[in-house]
């Protein structure tokens, strides 16, 4: 018998996405991002000084910070202070990665952009909402920078999604949450730009392996959810 999701998706199918933007006052960006259940707070803050060694060299830089907020789970989450987990810092570090992407840094000049990525409620797929929802803040904050005469032009390169994908009986799964996540035998996250070039892609078999045919497929399903994502982001400024 065929794997039943248990919210009733069809496999190539996206749960329900969000972007509230302008949601907290203060940072250059701010969204919501809402994939299911999972719910995340991507703000975005500007300055004007770069990391000691980019300094006159005319060029900015972005970095990432991400955090599972103590309720975000059933059981609570220790807050992270000094020592963070190496899955927090795998993490933030994906963030910025991909983030990176977006930009001509060149065209920023010596200004520094930090991301921060905070998971209010998890139910899978947090890396992937955080980088998602993370390109939207960064965007707003951007658009707001030149609207304000603070960049002349916008260094924004490309937009930037990021998904999930599972293999589970075999068959690809798009967006997984928790309980599809736990099942996957194979677990995919893939990041790629409006152009629909990949910028990372991590993938690993939980029990067994899979074959390049299979790989292939969960290829075709992350990129059929990414085409959704951009425009579902691109509507968020419309």
């Amino acid at each position: 018998m065929a794997w039943q999701r248990p919210d009733g998706r069809n496999p190539d199918q996206l749960r329900p996405f969000s972007f509230q933007r302008g949601f907290t006052r203060h940072p250059a960006g701010s969204v919501l991002a809402c994939c299911g259940e999972t719910k995340v707070i991507c703000t975005v803050t500007a300055e004007a000084k770069v990391p000691r060694w980019l300094k006159d060299s005319g060029k900015g830089w972005l970095t990432a910070e991400y955090r599972m907020m103590p309720g975000a789970t059933q059981e609570r989450q220790r807050r992270e202070f000094m020592r963070l987990s190496g899955r927090t810092q795998e993490i933030q570090r994906l963030i910025g990665r991909s983030l990176r992407a977006a930009l001509d840094f060149e065209i920023l000049g010596e200004k520094s952009l930090t991301v921060d990525a905070d998971v209010l409620q998890a139910d899978g797929g947090t890396r992937t909402t955080s980088i998602t929802g993370g390109f939207v803040a960064l965007r707003e904050a951007i658009e707001g920078m030149v609207a304000r005469g603070e960049l002349e032009e916008s260094p924004l390169k490309c937009g930037i999604a990021a998904i999930s994908v599972g293999l589970i009986e075999g068959e690809p799964m798009l967006d997984l949450d928790y309980p599809e996540d736990v099942a996957a035998d194979v677990d995919f996250n893939v990041v790629m730009t409006s152009d629909l070039e990949l910028i990372e892609v991590q993938g690993t078999a939980e029990e067994g392996t899979y074959t390049r045919s299979q790989l292939n497929s969960i290829l075709d399903t992350a990129e059929k959810g990414i085409k959704n994502l951009l425009a579902l982001q691109n509507a968020a400024f419309e």
